[in-house]
């Protein structure tokens, strides 16, 4: 049987997600973002979502470009501080460590240290409740050279971090299962 828990922003997996953007003068700024994923495949996209008061808000609208930076593991303290603090009071790559580097395909600037970071420019913006989204047209996608094989990222070695948003905590990506478009073939078959 199952249970009513009503309606939630309950889904699984969510991603961690850190959007890096540049504010008005130029400074780097990083948040994370757990509303997003994929929502295109041609052109390929990917959508956001972020409350109006953010100040990474404030970033997409002017500069209509943001990152998304793919953290691992190791990167959990960091992603989490990234959405504990506002880049309006403090310089989260000063205080981090890691490295803003600048894009040279779009006005935002991606995470050095982060194994995958795509590429986006501003193509829609779409206003829903409490929050924007912000869909982004995928211009290049950069990953780590040594978490790929045959130029596609090994998500054993990425390790992303996932999140659960109904206890508020972040995962690790667990076992591998099969592959997709391929294990349903035998039931598809059956007559």
């Amino acid at each position: 049987m199952k249970k009513s828990l009503g309606a939630k922003t309950l889904v699984y997996p969510t991603p961690v997600f850190i959007v890096g953007t540049y504010d008005k003068e130029g400074k780097p700024n990083a948040m994370t973002a757990a509303w997003g994923g994929i929502c295109c495949s041609s052109p390929p996209c990917v959508a956001i979502s972020l409350q109006k008061v953010r100040h990474s808000y404030e970033n997409l609208v002017n500069k209509k470009a943001f990152t998304v930076n793919i953290p691992s593991e190791k990167f959990a303290r960091e992603a989490d501080y990234f959405g504990i603090v506002s880049g309006r009071k403090e310089d989260k790559f000063a205080k981090t460590g890691l490295t803003a580097v600048p894009s040279e395909l779009v006005d935002a600037p991606y995470i050095k240290e982060f194994p995958l970071n795509l590429e986006c420019k501003v193509i829609q913006v779409i206003e829903i409740g409490l929050h924007t989204q912000f869909i982004g047209e995928i211009v290049d996608v950069k990953i780590d050279e040594t978490l790929q094989a045959d130029e596609q990222p090994i998500i054993e070695q990425i390790k992303p971090m996932l999140y659960a948003p109904d206890n508020s905590s972040y995962y690790g990506v667990g076992k591998y299962i099969g592959r997709a478009f391929s294990i349903g073939r035998e039931l598809k078959n059956l007559n």
